[in-house]
């Protein structure tokens, strides 16, 4: 007999899913959008859009699938962005790069030798690029210790401390510490605005082939490599059986249905998924997708005061919003940087692929996460032909 009603322990087990996978990172996609060019209001629409797009497709695929389906925006996606140039079109090139990931994750799921092709990027390139990609960001906190002590080390502090006790609250502990900074440095300055809701800005995307190769690739890369195929991978260890197709199609249409209101890319979770799927999510396992219906439904929420925000966090100084999505991101960085190294016979590959995406460098208007693959993928094929 199917269940009507959310267990209890669903409710609190999804809302506890939801402050994680929102207060966890929603820095890091303000600093993505900024990069790209978005306006506050923009920016608040990205923020908005994304968060609603993956509570709705929680809700939806774990109502049909009956399994616990949990589903994020794309966190190293958006470190991606927040190291990536401004596209020659500006925020409408963007959001033409956001459409064209989109796209090209539901053609993954569709089209079985675009999924296949997606996973036979080697593991160790793929984390590599991710680690060069967030090891610009996470050098942040401690430039800001050092230019803004009194502001960034009570963040810094409150990060490491919370860690000792429950790694999953440590960022959002350091969020709260960061909003009484910001409150204490805010004056007469107006933290929030008059209208708490957020209002969805449309923008008309432009598409260029620069924009579509330079952003819209690696994003779409680093997001089925980091984010959707482990998601999969996480929920089939708990014993469940998702068709992975249908599962990246569906949020690759999100993402579609999203990226021209600002967010960058819909897919799967897999540290929220984990959260969903254990035994601490509720005992019968028939039952535990409830929990990703009841996280998607806060995430929807929280999307809905999403101005509220990032109004906060324009009072903020750059480099205190920088702090919070470097220590944010350190945790992931440091699990990249492993997996990158982890096969000793591809670590010159790696480490290659690492530096050059960390460099930042732009080439006939490509960025480093490009070339950093490319190089890498070279390097990769030239040693391995060689053995």
């Amino acid at each position: 007999m199917t269940q009507r009603f959310p267990p209890t322990q669903t409710v609190s087990t999804g809302l506890v899913v939801a402050i994680v996978g929102f207060f966890s990172s929603f820095p890091i996609v303000l600093q993505g959008l900024a990069a790209m060019g978005a306006s506050p209001a923009q920016a608040a629409s990205g923020l908005m859009s994304a968060a609603i797009a993956m509570g709705l497709a929680a809700i939806i695929l774990s109502t049909v699938y009956k399994l616990p389906i949990s589903v994020a925006w794309s966190t190293p996606g958006a470190a991606l962005l927040a190291v990536s140039a401004t596209p020659v079109e500006g925020y409408s090139g963007a959001i033409g790069a956001f459409l064209c990931a989109g796209a090209l994750t539901v053609l993954a799921g569709l089209w079985k030798p675009l999924g296949r092709l997606a996973a036979a990027i080697p593991t160790t390139l793929a984390q590599a690029m991710l680690a060069g990609v967030l090891l610009p960001l996470c050098l942040v906190p401690f430039k800001a210790a050092v230019e803004i002590p009194w502001q960034a080390l009570p963040v810094i502090l409150t990060w490491f401390i919370a860690g000792r006790f429950n790694r999953l609250f440590a960022v959002p502990a350091a969020v709260i510490a960061a909003a009484i900074v910001v409150t204490l440095n805010a004056g007469d300055a107006q933290l929030l605005p008059d209208q708490l809701v957020a209002a969805p800005v449309w923008t008309t995307p432009t598409f260029s082939a620069a924009s579509a190769i330079g952003i819209g690739v690696p994003l779409f890369i680093v997001t089925m490599a980091t984010q959707n195929i482990p998601g999969v991978a996480v929920i089939r260890s708990f014993g469940y059986k998702p068709d992975a197709g249908r599962l990246f199609s569906a949020v690759g249409g999100a993402s579609l249905l999203s990226a021209p209101f600002g967010a960058p890319a819909t897919c799967l979770a897999a540290i929220t998924a984990a959260m969903c799927s254990n035994e601490d999510s509720h005992p019968d396992p028939a039952l535990r997708y409830w929990s990703a219906i009841m996280g998607g439904v806060f995430y929807c929420l929280f999307g809905i005061f999403a101005v509220a925000i990032t109004s906060f966090a324009a009072n903020a100084d750059p480099l205190l919003m920088g702090t919070l999505a470097g220590v944010a991101l350190i945790g992931v960085m440091a699990n990249a940087l492993h997996a990158s190294l982890d096969v000793p016979a591809e670590r010159e590959a790696a480490i290659l692929t690492l530096a050059i995406t960390a460099s930042g460098v732009s080439v006939f208007g490509l960025g480093a996460a490009v070339w950093g693959l490319l190089a890498g993928g070279i390097a990769y094929l030239v040693t391995n032909k060689i053995r």
